[in-house]
């Protein structure tokens, strides 16, 4: 009789919380019901990794074949040409897109004018709304060696035309570069909102104390949004293995291959293009693994080094 008197008195404050933000619950019905359809009832397609999948006979009744196209794949002459390729254009971009955004942010709250930070904001930022397809076209246009305006410049001054996007060497930082163009304003955003939380009475005491700018930033507004930063690192490093595919795809030609070909790029070319299905789910669930893995583990540095981590 106590126990139950005891559960009902647990659930009591349940049921009250239940009814006072009902609405909320009944709100998160739709997001939560598209990403159960979209995200996790597919999952028990990833059973064709293990099997010969044939669309005749479906995939409960396609053979099994256990780690084949795993063993294929980890055996493949180009398998670490893929693996590298993909690292190369993930951590350039991790080492350029993560700090970039924090120093935008910081010379952003640096500015006195209300006008001209709110204008030179709205100008970095716009080039996120700009779809993958137009930034590619955009690039192509700058640095074509046929009549690009880069290449134009360049032999303005008596230069020799560079392919900028069919070298090799030069692809990733043609890639990793506009990218940063694309999205380096809109980041800023995150870190503008987590400034304008700080006391203004912390920055006036510093200054009435003879603290510089750089002081102030170094002491004041860095630690300030240091838990901002962190949560961004590693939501950023948890997709290391997954460089954006269509702009790679796009900009991704017979002359740059030898270090465009990067993961998801390859996993598309055997899915849908070659009708692998199985083994391209078999490269897909490894570069899955493989960045559950990465999160994890700097999700537990962070834990051990900041107090701020995902769980």
């Amino acid at each position: 009789m106590e126990s139950s008197l005891h559960k009902k008195n647990l659930l009591k404050p349940k049921r009250n919380s239940f009814r006072k933000h009902k609405w909320l619950y009944i709100m998160m019905l739709l997001p939560l019901t598209s990403l159960i359809i979209w995200n996790y009832i597919p999952m028990y397609g990833i059973i064709i990794s293990f099997k010969d999948y044939s669309p005749a006979l479906g995939i409960m009744d396609s053979p099994w074949v256990g780690f084949a196209h795993f063993e294929r794949f980890f055996n493949a002459f180009y398998f670490w040409d893929v693996i590298i390729n993909t690292l190369r254009i993930s951590l350039y971009s991790l080492l350029v897109g993560i700090p970039l955004p924090i120093i935008l942010a910081v010379m952003f709250n640096e500015l006195r004018s209300k006008k001209y930070k709110s204008l030179v904001q709205t100008i970095s930022y716009i080039p996120n709304f700009i779809s993958i397809v137009i930034i590619v076209g955009m690039v192509t246009f700058f640095t074509s060696p046929v009549d690009g305006v880069i290449n134009a410049i360049i032999e303005y001054f008596g230069g020799t035309p560079i392919d900028f996007i069919g070298d090799p060497k030069l692809f990733p930082h043609v890639f990793v570069w506009s990218g940063i163009w694309q999205t380096v304003g809109w980041g800023t955003l995150i870190y503008t909102a987590a400034m304008s939380g700080i006391p203004q009475d912390q920055y006036e005491a510093a200054y009435l104390e003879g603290a510089s700018r750089m002081q102030c930033i170094r002491h004041i507004t860095i630690p300030a949004i240091m838990p901002t930063i962190v949560i961004c690192a590693i939501l950023a490093t948890g997709s290391v293995m997954s460089v954006g595919f269509e702009k790679v795809l796009l900009m991704q030609n017979d002359a740059n291959l030898a270090t465009s070909e990067v993961l998801s790029t390859y996993t598309y070319k055997a899915g849908i293009l070659n009708a692998e299905y199985s083994f391209s789910a078999a490269v897909g669930f490894f570069n899955n693994i493989i960045n559950f893995i990465v999160l994890y583990l700097v999700n537990k540095f962070a834990q051990k080094f900041s107090e701020t981590s995902l769980w």
